[in-house]
């Protein structure tokens, strides 16, 4: 049944959610995420909809596709940027965290992960993944054979399983190793900061050559101790540390750490752990541009 001009809009805020959740892991930023949306908007707006079955499929598919586009575009752009890319980190609910699945789906350490992948090895992940789409539909929607595009997951999930961390842990558990880290952090504890991380710990921040920031990944507990332990100590971003507020939230499935000045949010931390339980990953967002959803309080659907 063709679908009436009146119920056009309808159809399409009905999954606009699902198109943004499917954008974000594609792209790793709230602000491309919603350019795709809108530009999904418009196609479907001024598509011929007399054949559409599948109104959700269909979105679907233009929207992984525009994704898929962007995403080319923004390697080469990835290549000049300044100092370590991150992903946009975003608030997700606290329940979230406590589905094991639906939260490493967007934790930052995935993301981060994602971004070693081509762009049609991530789109078959994504759909695959952490949307469960058939290889056949995801065939369909990316105009490529079943055959190959299975070639692709199976790729891409071995590169994403030999990277992503590996202590998988509860919510709960989860939680109280983030608690001793941000405890240690806020305390200004180096000693202890010490024993909560692995000898091995990796600290990536990203400040976009707008905020300061480490130009290389940071590796080793000593030095990510130091590392923490002067930002914590001195302004940071033109802000005293009289005038910093840190709030726990929860932030892209997990439990994180957001830094706020008077008037504006400053920075956004997130940590994974090893097997032991120990800090191994620390992710520091601190670019301006990508703390706009953070800051709005806006919170990934999904």
């Amino acid at each position: 049944m063709r679908i009436a001009e009146t119920d056009m809009s309808e159809s399409f805020e009905e999954h606009r959610s699902l198109l943004f959740a499917v954008a974000y892991r594609m792209l790793g930023t709230a602000a491309d995420a919603e350019d795709a949306v809108q530009d999904a908007w418009l196609r479907w707006s001024a598509a011929d909809r007399s054949d559409v079955r599948d109104t959700r499929g269909y979105l679907v598919r233009i929207t992984t596709n525009i994704a898929l586009d962007r995403l080319r575009s923004a390697r080469a752009q990835r290549e000049t940027y300044v100092g370590p890319w991150l992903p946009e980190p975003m608030l997700t609910a606290p329940d979230v965290a406590d589905d094991a699945e639906l939260a490493e789906s967007v934790s930052m350490a995935l993301l981060v992960v994602l971004e070693t992948l081509s762009p049609l090895e991530r789109a078959v992940f994504v759909l695959k993944e952490a949307f469960g789409y058939p290889y056949a539909e995801i065939a369909a929607a990316l105009d490529r054979s079943e055959a190959s595009v299975r070639q692709l997951g199976a790729r891409a999930r071995k590169h994403v399983e030999a990277r992503r961390p590996r202590f998988a842990a509860d919510g709960a558990e989860r939680r109280a190793a983030t608690d001793r880290f941000l405890d240690a952090v806020l305390g200004g504890d180096v000693n202890r900061l010490m024993e909560i991380l692995a000898p091995d710990v990796t600290m990536w921040t990203d400040g976009g050559g707008k905020v300061r920031a480490a130009m290389r990944p940071i590796t080793g507990a000593a030095k990510v101790a130091r590392f923490i332990g002067a930002i914590s100590g001195e302004p940071y971003a033109g802000v005293d540390p009289a005038d910093m507020r840190m709030r726990r939230t929860d932030v892209n499935g997990r439990p994180g750490l957001v830094i706020e000045g008077p008037d504006r949010t400053i920075s956004v931390v997130t940590v994974d752990f090893d097997a032991g339980g120990r800090v191994e990953a620390v992710h520091m967002v601190s670019n301006p541009d990508k703390l706009v959803a953070v800051a709005e309080g806006r919170e990934l659907a999904f």
